[in-house]
């Protein structure tokens, strides 16, 4: 494969993006100057670079920290006994946004497809498992995935290992209500609905 057809492959890996809007990508970037193309690959180094992981909800932030721990968990005024768990980082971001939520949260890193035997693969499954094992003060779990076949599966998968854990105190596990329309991808709803799906959670 040449290198046009590999920039190509690579974009086309990008959520939501399919190869005729990926072929675009590239070449939009070839037509763009040298200047620009160096200051977009500066840019993608400096923000890997400055980005960290939190160590225990596992989503991107930007900056370090001396405990690895990013803002939201490290805010002892959230609510301590509340975990979302949202299946990627612009999930976590646009419920956030919606300034509806003040609980924790848990970045599973994905969905697992309605075939895929191997949920393990997919998704942080056992880092969730530890972190529901090893809190004191949770007593309430959110389940907050897209309303498609793929987000129900996988929101399946996770009742099912918080249900098997020997948990010193009973926990609730709750989904965002029905003001998601089914189908609805979290990315992209908006911030009264969120609020509305909140409220409604059951």
């Amino acid at each position: 494969m040449d290198s046009l057809r590999r920039l190509e492959d690579i974009f086309a890996h990008f959520p939501g993006i399919g190869p005729r809007q990926a072929r675009r990508f590239v070449y939009y970037l070839l037509s763009k100057s040298p200047s620009f193309i160096n200051e977009f690959t500066t840019l993608i180094e400096e923000v890997r670079k400055a980005t960290s992981t939190c160590k225990m909800c596992h989503r991107l932030f930007m900056g370090k920290s001396a405990t690895s721990l990013c803002t939201i968990c490290s805010d002892m005024k959230r609510t301590q006994t509340t975990l979302m768990i949202v299946a990627r980082d612009s999930d976590f971001e646009t419920i956030e946004k919606s300034g509806a939520y003040q609980g924790l949260y848990f970045v599973l890193g994905g969905t697992v497809p309605l075939m895929d035997s191997y949920p393990e693969k997919r998704i942080r499954l056992q880092g969730l498992v530890e972190r529901i094992s090893n809190s004191l003060s949770v007593s309430e779990i959110i389940l907050s995935f897209n309303t498609t076949p793929d987000g129900e599966h996988t929101a399946n998968i996770v009742r099912k290992a918080i249900q098997e854990l020997p948990l010193s105190q009973p926990i609730t596990v709750s989904i965002l209500g029905r003001g998601l329309s089914t189908g609805a991808e979290l990315e992209y709803v908006d911030g009264e609905t969120i609020r509305s799906a909140l409220k409604n959670r059951k």
